[in-house]
């Protein structure tokens, strides 16, 4: 019996509603200029895209096969329980809560009805058996450029709906991880990944997307017991494919740092050309990385990604001084609503907080800045409306809009040594 073969075609119309009615009231199946598809493996798209690309791109190596251990970031699932500003402000609520009855609790921390994976019981237990102990609160990466803290003890659920302990624990010791996600659901720019040295919130990048935490070193054998620990830096393990780092030294000649792929990887996806040549890739799975054969080139694409990872991290010298101030009388609190609340003037390059202060110089480029799904600049502040911004958050905000306006520049500058990767692409067959 012959197999049966179906012909797949594609056409599609942009514009507005209007646009759209008037278009289908014009046309009909028969009168529709039609696009034949040819869907290839994994994914099977149902959309048109240039294969010859396509073909290109997956050759290259992906984010979970460069760095084995992986996952999405921690799912609170309370976030407003979990998820504090301080780490006094953490140990409070968990000191509060994890004496409280709990139908009392679910009404004071306003919690809601149990889930399937996150119940007050199980959330007041987690607390109770590990003590509590002030020793368990930790820094997480909440959004872009925004440390929060958290209680976290690493079971597999209990405080948090979705700890991750198979990940997040190797981020309890000196460690580095690049944030991405497998894919995003908007059209337009690629601006999808971030660095950090803490746990990360499973939005940390953007809110449409579920971010993926691939650390750049693991301590493999630590125990759930240990995970609070300082185990020897001796026995951490890059968590690199295997056949990374030979493949690599074989083609320069010499052995690549752990650090410097991680800077050379980071680099890759901020430049510009990359983001936009395979842009049609980027949103429907992981970001695959082209390597260079050239150790030169590979050198100073990582040493660009390093000023990014510092930068993006707020603890490079290039932040010093700032680029903007706090300029203006008043008490430091972000307002509330759109006339005095957050608001960006053009003309004078002024981030408003309030109705009388601002931060200056920041330009039009820097405030449209984004990571993800954030519009940085603007997410940053309203997110503490109603705040009184301390003087470190003052301090802050000045650092990230420095920190930003450098990327930008470092950007231009990755995008000149891009063409050249590909110029000298290095075949990498890491196998399994």
């Amino acid at each position: 019996m012959s197999a049966k073969h179906s012909t797949i075609h594609h056409a599609h119309f942009w514009g507005t509603r209007e646009a759209k009615a008037a278009w289908l009231n014009a046309h009909d199946i028969r009168t529709t200029e039609w696009r034949k598809l040819r869907p290839s493996p994994s994914l099977y798209l149902f959309v048109p895209r240039d294969e010859r690309l396509a073909h290109i791109y997956e050759a290259f190596p992906s984010l979970p096969k460069l760095f084995p251990t992986n996952s999405v970031g921690i799912v609170t699932a309370r976030d407003h329980l979990t998820i504090h500003w301080t780490p006094e402000d953490a140990w409070r609520t968990v000191l509060a809560f994890s004496r409280m009855d709990p139908e009392l609790a679910r009404t004071g921390y306003k919690l809601g009805k149990d889930v399937r994976d996150w119940k007050v019981a199980w959330a007041q237990k987690d607390l109770l058996d590990s003590g509590p102990s002030r020793d368990n609160i930790v820094p997480i990466l909440y959004r872009p450029f925004d440390i929060r803290y958290t209680y976290y003890t690493g079971k597999s659920s209990g405080f948090h709906c979705r700890p991750r302990p198979e990940v997040m624990r190797h981020m309890l010791q000196n460690n580095l991880a690049l944030l991405a996600p497998r894919r995003v659901e908007h059209i337009g720019e690629w601006q999808h990944t971030f660095v950090c040295t803490a746990l990360s919130d499973h939005v940390a990048v953007s809110l449409k997307t579920i971010d993926y935490h691939f650390p750049l070193y693991a301590w493999p054998g630590a125990l759930d017991r240990d995970m609070f620990a300082h185990p020897d830096p001796s026995h951490r393990q890059a968590n690199l494919h295997k056949g990374l780092l030979p493949a690599l030294a074989g083609a320069f000649g010499r052995e690549a740092e752990p650090e410097e792929v991680f800077n050379y990887i980071y680099g890759v996806l901020y430049a510009p050309t990359y983001r936009e040549r395979y842009a049609e890739f980027l949103r429907v799975d992981f970001p695959r990385v082209p390597f260079t054969r050239d150790a030169e080139l590979l050198g100073k694409v990582a040493a660009l990604g390093g000023r990014l990872v510092e930068l993006h991290l707020l603890r490079s010298p290039e932040l010093h001084p700032p680029s903007a101030r706090f300029e203006g009388k008043g008490d430091s609190k972000v307002a509330k609503g759109a006339k005095a609340g957050v608001r960006y003037d053009p003309q004078a390059q002024r981030v408003y907080i309030n109705a009388t202060q601002h931060f200056a110089p920041v330009p039009q480029e820097v405030w449209d800045y984004r990571v993800g799904g954030y519009q940085v600049c603007e997410k940053w502040l309203k997110d503490r409306r109603e705040r009184t911004l301390s003087v470190e958050e003052i301090r802050t905000y000045c650092r990230i809009v420095t920190a930003l306006g450098k990327t930008i520049g470092i950007q231009q500058a990755l995008d000149e040594l891009y063409p050249a990767i590909e110029e000298s692409l290095l075949s990498l067959d890491l196998g399994s």
